[in-house]
This record gives C-alpha cells, sequence and structure tokens, in this order.
C-alpha cells in the first residue's frame, strides 16, 4: 500500500459527503477499508480507485 491511510471523517471530507455515506460505502464494498483495533481505516490508494471506478461508470 501507498500514501497515508485515512479515518472516515478524513475521507467524508475529501469526498464532501456524510460520514454515515462513507460507511455505507464501505458496507456495500465500494470503497476498501480494514479495522486497526476497532477504528476503521482506508487507504488513500482505495479512495482514488473509488473516485476512478466512479468516474468510469459515469461515462459509460
Amino acid at each position: 500500500m501507498t500514501g497515508p491511510v485515512l479515518d472516515v471523517d478524513q475521507v467524508a471530507a475529501r469526498l464532501r459527503i456524510s460520514r454515515w455515506k462513507v460507511y455505507d460505502l464501505i458496507r456495500s464494498r465500494e470503497l476498501a477499508s480494514f479495522k486497526v483495533g476497532r477504528l476503521r481505516r482506508i487507504s488513500e490508494a482505495a479512495v482514488h480507485d473509488y473516485i476512478s471506478h466512479r468516474t468510469e461508470q459515469e461515462a459509460a
């Protein structure tokens, strides 16, 4: 994995969505994440993959 690891609030701020929507994306497996103890973490690469996938979907 490359790049920093983000928490749910940081991802929500970057995507300008609610933290609950981030959890929805994680639950639906649209956004990859992992747990460190009880904390949910998302890699920057996973955020970029999500954005790329959505962009491709919208272009089709």
